[in-house]
């Protein structure tokens, strides 16, 4: 064995004993407030009446920290053990459209769609699937949007299907869905939600993040190729992602192009992305923005490697040898009845998707 090679699998080694202490300590420590939560449940009515409310209040605030990191830890741990190849799943990208050269679909352009933090199995709510209705009878004919796609998991499916953890997150979906109590609801929709948001920072992440996008890279490549794609017949893939959506569709986009071996265009809708992403080898990023959208303008600050103030960030970099182009949208904010999904703004979210996908088009042909 290599010098190299003894370095990599100690730092692996080193890597897999901390989680097993962590994930030790963190059940342990949630065994404990189980246990805690159960005295405070029988003896919830003196405690009440003694004034202790926040003390219950601090019990509660303590369990969904305990289950938010053990969610995180998940998040970050399923990743390196798909990637390890401990599932014996892991995919081989060498065969990628090979098969592909006699049966090459008609379809020139492809469109990807990558769903926000809310997504948490491969068919989308019905106002995003409207959306994309909306944006498929408008694209030109020589253009394929492949939806489903599920961008928090490693495999082809949802959390609810994803033949590892399956168990746990059917059980979580059940009580969010089915549990009388409210507050039960909100905690199992909170972990689903986490998970989302955890993947969303592993993305951003310099050290972890090229594992997980590497893997949700292999995972779009491999469903273009069910659909037939082959790189001598297609003139480029599009990510489109909304919200983290945004992050997960940048953090790919270089890892997508190598493997598809076509250009790759990103256009973000109400993106909350990093900026620390590789980008020097794609040329269009686009963004789609509302003039009432906090949840994005927040992610600007949250997100400081996006600020000029640091201009030897990758995005900064970036912005100085290409040209970014801005959709901004009246009156649009993030989500719900006045979001890019809704009636009042879909169509015009739609048209500048459109917009920008020919003057890309115009562009990438001019040069």
């Amino acid at each position: 064995m290599t010098r190299s090679n003894a370095v990599v699998h100690g730092h692996r080694h080193s890597i897999r004993l901390g989680a097993r202490v962590l994930i030790g300590v963190l059940v342990l420590v949630g065994i404990l407030m189980l246990i805690g939560v159960g005295v405070v449940r029988r003896d919830a009515d003196s405690l009440l009446q003694s004034g202790s409310l926040l003390e219950l209040l601090g019990v509660s605030g303590g369990a969904i920290v305990v289950v938010l990191a053990l969610v995180g830890v998940y998040s970050v741990m399923v990743d390196f053990v798909f990637w390890e190849g401990w599932m014996q799943s892991f995919p081989d990208a060498s065969g990628l459209f090979v098969g592909n050269e006699e049966k090459r679909s008609e379809h020139r352009h492809f469109l990807v769609y990558l769903d926000g933090i809310h997504q948490s199995e491969e068919s989308h709510p019905p106002r995003v699937q409207e959306f994309l209705n909306c944006l498929e009878s408008e694209i030109a004919k020589d253009s394929l949007l492949v939806k489903g796609i599920e961008a928090y998991t490693i495999t082809d499916v949802g959390l609810r299907a994803a033949s590892y953890s399956r168990w746990f997150w059917q059980w979580l979906f059940a009580l969010q869905e089915h549990h009388p109590n409210g507050f039960v609801q909100f905690v199992c929709a909170f972990c689903i939600q986490a998970n989302n948001v955890i993947k969303v920072g592993i993305s951003s992440d310099r050290r972890y993040g090229p594992v997980m996008n590497y893997e949700l890279a292999l995972k779009i490549a491999r469903r273009l190729e069910q659909l037939n794609f082959h790189p001598s017949h297609a003139s480029r893939v599009v990510l489109v992602g909304y919200s983290g959506g945004a992050e997960m569709a940048i953090g790919t986009a270089e890892m997508l192009q190598k493997l598809c071996c076509s250009p790759v265009q990103v256009i973000s809708i109400c993106g909350v992305f990093s900026g620390n992403a590789a980008l020097e080898s794609i040329q269009d990023v686009a963004m789609v923005v509302g003039s009432k959208d906090p949840v994005a303008a927040f992610g600007r600050l949250a997100y400081p490697g996006r600020l000029s103030l640091l201009p030897l960030t990758n995005w900064n970099r970036w912005q100085r040898s290409h040209c970014l182009h801005r959709y901004l949208i009246d009156r649009m904010s993030h989500n719900g009845s006045s979001g890019p999904f809704s009636v009042a703004f879909r169509e015009k979210v739609v048209a500048a998707i459109c917009s920008e996908l020919e003057r890309s088009l115009v562009s990438s042909t001019a040069g």
